[in-house]
């Protein structure tokens, strides 16, 4: 339940005589409303027995709005901040609100503002729309919008959570829409698991004092696991895994640090890798798709990801894994399928590593669409953060590629071995440069011979000169 904020303005007395004045409307004019009531026959399609709240769809501002609530005890009607914003609302003006609302667990809520929208349900045969008035609020929700007295007042409607239904009058007949139980049980299930997680944290955070990004607790130093937990309720969220009881695996959680700074949740499953069968799928050699990408004037670097979360685990085997297995061969296999028209022609692909390459500037936009026709067409997502499109040069695999030639990297070495690298440098770069053979193309072979070895070269000629 929602109380408190702001009312219709009214003086004590202009809300009696408003109040009056409806009664007489019931005696009245509206005499000829059909009567609303519930009986077995409503019953039919409901789930029994059940607690489950009323989930309904309903349309607002020519939007379809999925998981709306239905809570006759609320005193305002809530638009939550999330889709409020994906609304995307042009023409209907958003008014300040000073007051706050409590929650039924006495939770403070300051609302964003207030907005008077049009607010329509439908049956299968007739629709009803009127104005109300809706607060905005920013809090995290599994609803969408929930609709408390004002909107069930203005429809003169009435629910029942029993028979999972609410029915209203279109002039003398009674028209209904029936609520979503699926929807109701899974908004319950992101309640509780939000609140958990908040108890968590909560619990964790009064009890320990954090000490330059480490926590201090019982005399002992252990590094912060939130990321580990975060990461934990998106993958449940995503439905990528799921809790099950009892499992015949036990593997250890552990945190490895990326790069960026962040934390990687990896799973130690080297005991069950031992225990079953090895797929012997070859993964390509690095240094054959890097020598393949030379010649093409525009690159584009592309990152899958949480690529490995994108494959299902067959269902005999999820009992094995609390998360997902590490095999490589199981991926590698599948982006060679996704990607079996292209490899080698304007896409390379190195597990969740893609790189796309254009061999002239003209045919990048018709290659980068292809790309991405087949990631649309198998569902693969990318890391927008690790993503990079036509460019002449990048990191692949930990080499620098460009449409030329692979170049060398810097490493820290100690002044010795700095040194000796640096002529090794520079004697390299007084050689020729190595590029890939065209198919087709005329080569030369120059042959050296002494007792001990035989050395050489394969040479193509450019040019005049």
């Amino acid at each position: 339940m929602i109380s408190g904020g702001s009312t219709d303005g009214e003086s004590n007395r202009a809300r009696k005589s408003r109040s009056r004045r409806d009664c007489m409307e019931v005696e009245g004019i509206r005499r000829n409303d059909a009567v609303i009531s519930f009986g077995l026959e409503d019953l039919k399609g409901v789930n029994l027995p059940h607690s489950d709240s009323l989930i309904i769809q309903a349309r607002v501002a020519n939007y379809d709005i999925l998981r709306v609530f239905i809570d006759s005890s609320s005193y305002v009607n809530v638009i939550f901040k999330d889709a409020f914003v994906q609304m995307d609302l042009q023409g209907y003006h958003l008014e300040a609100v000073e007051t706050a609302f409590f929650s039924f667990v006495g939770h403070v809520v300051y609302p964003e503002g207030e907005i008077v929208l049009p607010l329509t349900l439908c049956s299968q045969d007739l629709k009803k729309s009127v104005m109300t008035s809706f607060t905005v609020v920013d809090s995290p929700s599994s609803y969408n919008i929930i609709l408390g007295r004002p909107a069930m007042n203005e429809l003169r409607a009435v629910a029942s959570t029993y028979h999972e239904k609410i029915k209203f009058p279109v002039g003398a007949r009674v028209e209904e829409v029936r609520g979503d139980q699926p929807s109701s049980r899974k908004c319950y299930v992101e309640a509780v698991r939000a609140d958990q997680s908040k108890t968590r944290r909560e619990e964790k955070k009064a009890r320990v004092d954090e000490v330059g990004g480490r926590v201090v607790e019982k005399g002992e130093v252990h590094f912060v696991a939130e990321e580990e937990h975060e990461t934990i309720e998106e993958l449940q969220k995503a439905g990528h895994i799921r809790e099950i009881q009892f499992p015949t695996w036990f593997s250890n959680v552990v945190l490895v640090p990326k790069s960026t700074g962040k934390w990687r949740m990896c799973v130690d499953f080297r005991d069950l890798n031992k225990a079953c069968p090895k797929d012997h799928y070859p993964l390509p050699r690095i240094d054959q798709l890097v020598d393949s990408n030379s010649g093409f004037e525009l690159l584009s670097f592309m990152d899958a990801y949480q690529g490995y979360h994108q494959i299902p685990l067959a269902k005999g085997d999820q009992d094995k894994a609390r998360f997902i297995t590490s095999g490589g061969a199981t991926y590698q296999r599948l982006m060679n399928r996704v990607f079996e028209k292209q490899l080698g022609r304007n896409v390379e692909v190195y597990m969740g590593d893609i790189l796309g390459k254009s061999r002239e500037v003209a045919h990048f936009i018709v290659d980068l669409e292809e790309t991405f026709a087949t990631l649309m067409r198998y569902g693969i997502k990318l890391n927008p953060a690790k993503c990079i499109f036509g460019v002449k040069s990048g990191k692949f695999l930990g080499f620098i590629v460009t449409d030329r030639e692979i170049e060398a990297q810097q490493f820290g070495w100690d002044e010795k071995c700095e040194q000796a690298f640096q002529d090794l440098k520079i004697h390299l770069a007084e050689l020729s440069v190595l590029v890939k053979p065209e198919p087709g193309e005329k080569l030369f072979v120059y042959l050296s011979t002494t007792e001990y070895a035989v050395s050489s070269v394969l040479i193509k000629e450019e040019g005049s000169d």
